[in-house]
């Protein structure tokens, strides 16, 4: 896959397009597309590989999340770290945040654990 290919948003395409010439890409790509072919389940689907970036434009990025492993159970993983789709239990870790976002600021957890829209406000998952 070429990185005219990569199906990702405009300022972060720029950005990273020389990474997507680079062999370790095209490694990866190959390696997703074999466990694929071989009837292994890959996280998140294909939609949503680049969901973060697409959702956060680089030059709208104010805070970045980090996490440690991947949401791996079926239908958790939304390609936002931490963020799983409304109507998914949160996992222990987003419980976690919202306790100490509760804690540290007095803001309510929400009830659901889709972190979508503070990756539309800046929050780089």
């Amino acid at each position: 896959m070429a990185a005219t290919n990569v199906q990702i948003e405009p300022s972060w395409k720029e950005a990273l397009e020389p990474e997507f010439s680079k062999p370790y890409f095209n490694t990866l790509i190959d390696f997703i597309k074999q466990e694929k072919t071989d009837g292994k389940t890959v996280y998140p689907p294909g939609s949503l590989i680049f969901n973060a970036y697409n959702t956060t434009p680089l030059d709208r990025v104010k805070v970045v999340i980090l996490g440690q492993d991947p949401y791996h159970n079926p239908g958790q993983a939304m390609g936002l770290s931490f963020s799983v789709p409304r109507g998914v239990t949160p996992p222990p870790s987003l419980r976690n945040i919202y306790k100490e976002i509760e804690d540290s600021l007095d803001v309510p957890k929400p009830n659901h654990g889709d972190l979508t829209k503070w990756a539309e406000q800046g929050v780089f998952p």
